[in-house]
C-alpha cells in the first residue's frame, strides 16, 4: 500500500494521501489528540517518510563546473565591499537591484506582509511577489536558509 509514496515536505499532506480516511481525523489526531485507527500503519508511514527525507539529497537543475566556479568565487568574498566590487563587474546594476528586490520581497512575505504592502515598499510587481512566494513555499529552500541566517545574525 505504501510502496509508491513520494516523500513530500508537507508530512500532513503525505499522510492524508497515504492513509485512507485521515482527512476525517483532523490534524489534532495526528499530534496525539485523538485515538487513531490502525496506529501501527501511521507510525510505519511516519518512519518511512522520515527515512526518505534523510535520504533525499538536493540536486540542482543548474549544476555544472562553470556554476560551481561562480559559487566558489562568491563564497570567497569576505566583505561587503568585495561583494560590491565583484557583483558590479559581474552583473548589470538592474540585475543586482532585481536580486536585492526579490530578497526583500521574500523577507516581507516571511513576515506575513500583504502583496500590496510589499509592492508599495519594494516596487515589485504582483507577478514577482507571487513567483517569490511560490519559491518560498515550494522551491529549494534557498530563501529560507539565507533569511534564517540573516535573522539569527541580527538577533545576536
Amino acid at each position: 500500500m505504501f510502496e509508491n509514496i513520494t516523500v513530500k515536505r508537507n508530512y500532513k499532506a503525505a499522510i492524508y494521501e497515504a492513509v485512507p480516511n485521515t482527512a476525517c481525523w483532523g490534524w489534532a489526531a495526528l499530534n496525539g489528540g485523538l485515538q487513531i485507527p490502525q496506529p501501527s500503519k501511521l507510525v510505519w508511514l511516519l518512519h518511512r517518510l522520515d527515512e526518505g527525507a534523510r535520504e533525499m539529497e538536493y540536486r540542482s537543475k543548474i549544476k555544472d563546473e562553470l556554476v560551481d566556479q561562480l559559487f566558489k568565487a562568491i563564497l570567497s568574498l569576505e566583505t561587503i565591499e568585495e561583494c560590491y566590487r565583484f557583483f558590479e563587474d559581474l552583473c548589470t546594476i538592474s540585475e543586482i537591484k532585481s536580486l536585492a528586490q526579490r530578497l526583500e520581497v521574500a523577507r516581507m512575505l516571511k513576515e506575513k506582509k500583504t502583496y500590496s504592502e510589499i509592492a508599495e515598499k519594494t516596487g515589485a510587481s504582483t507577478a514577482t511577489i507571487s513567483r517569490v512566494n511560490r519559491f518560498l513555499l515550494y522551491g529549494s529552500d534557498g530563501y529560507n536558509i539565507v533569511l534564517d541566517r540573516i535573522s539569527k545574525k541580527q538577533s545576536t
